[in-house]
């Protein structure tokens, strides 16, 4: 359990270990939810991403860079044989 110290102001610096297990940053809101007992939960903000932040996301050196129509048809290969593997074992 970490243990936090209340300044002078009323105030809480959530220590560096928590701020990484809630995935805040500098300047994010957070909800804070009363809780029976004199427990409070944090919920951290829900972030949106936008789909260009995964662009090589996926790339490893020394693999070959796939196209979109490269993906599909690896898919649909193996979706077929999948398909075929359940039909044998009938």
């Amino acid at each position: 359990m970490t243990l936090l110290t209340v300044t002078a102001k009323n105030q809480l610096t959530l220590r560096s270990e928590v701020m990484r297990h809630l995935g805040l940053r500098p300047g994010d809101k957070v909800e804070v939810d009363m809780r029976p007992g004199g427990r409070v939960e944090l919920v951290a903000p829900r972030r949106s991403r936008d789909i260009s932040e995964l662009y090589g996301s996926l790339k490893r050196p020394g693999q070959p860079v796939l196209t979109i129509e490269e993906l599909n048809d690896a898919i649909a290969d193996a979706g077929a044989a999948a398909g075929m593997a359940g039909l044998e074992d009938e």
